[in-house]
């Protein structure tokens, strides 16, 4: 196996910087943990791996093999795949959310998707062997990852039939206020999220250049303000209209 492969197949050891010990991990904040028996968690903190990625690291390629799946400690990861020619983003991950969890199937070894931090993100990793452990033993656990795999599917066919039906500046009033309900808002009453105009693109599949214009337009509106990179919600009521077309 040549070093590229090397550093795919092992990217705690090589790409990212290790965490040192007493990091912040109470073996209760991510979604495992939650989940997961008490008596269960002293085999959760054996086998994990804390790391973090800096801001634009690649935490997982689209196509390389499984190897685990992730949890976020802190910070923010978006969740993204090709799409033709384009980068498509599926969702953003942040504190306590799971990444890599698409890789597990039957019929595959690699990940169908790619996942990068989009700022200094603080990470959980488990040993793919060790994650399918946990499922068998935990009941609760699950439970909850059956749900979840439930709720991913409705979004993501939602996401699908919106790209296919929404207008651009209706997948775009969808986008902010999601972001809304995920980030929350700051002391400015903006969008609690560093989001650059190109990942606002591929999170609503449009391009860089119809994003920025109907920004324009909804700003003209009176539906959202800009300040700077950040984006304030002025007329919710409107927002929500535009996103129920």
């Amino acid at each position: 196996m040549n070093s590229a492969a090397l550093c795919r197949r092992y990217p705690i050891k090589d790409k990212f910087i290790q965490m040192k010990k007493g990091s912040p991990c109470d073996l209760e904040t991510c979604f495992m943990c939650q989940l997961s028996l008490k008596e269960w968690r002293p085999a959760i903190a054996a086998h994990k791996k804390n790391f973090i990625a800096k801001k634009g690291e690649v935490i997982i390629n689209e196509g390389d093999p499984v190897s685990g799946v992730y949890f976020v400690i802190s910070g923010n990861v978006k969740v993204h795949k090709q799409w033709g020619d384009k980068e498509l983003i599926l969702r953003f991950a942040n504190d306590g959310a799971i990444i890599g969890h698409r890789g597990i199937t039957t019929n595959t070894s690699t990940y169908p998707i790619s996942a990068t931090a989009l700022e200094t993100t603080k990470l959980c990793f488990v040993d793919i062997g060790f994650f399918k452990t946990t499922i068998r033993i935990n009941h609760e656990f699950a439970y909850g990852l059956l749900l979840f795999y439930a709720d991913e599917l409705h979004a993501s066919e939602k996401k699908m039939r919106n790209l296919a039906l929404m207008s651009v500046k209706g997948r775009l009033a969808v986008a902010i206020l999601g972001l809304r309900d995920q980030f929350g808002l700051n002391d400015e009453g903006c969008l609690n999220l560093d989001l650059s105009r190109q990942d606002l693109a591929a999170f609503t599949g449009a391009t860089y250049e119809t994003v920025f214009r109907t920004m324009n337009e909804l700003v003209a509106e009176g539906l959202i303000r800009l300040q700077g990179k950040m984006i304030g919600i002025s007329n919710e009521k409107g927002l929500t209209e535009l996103s129920n077309r």
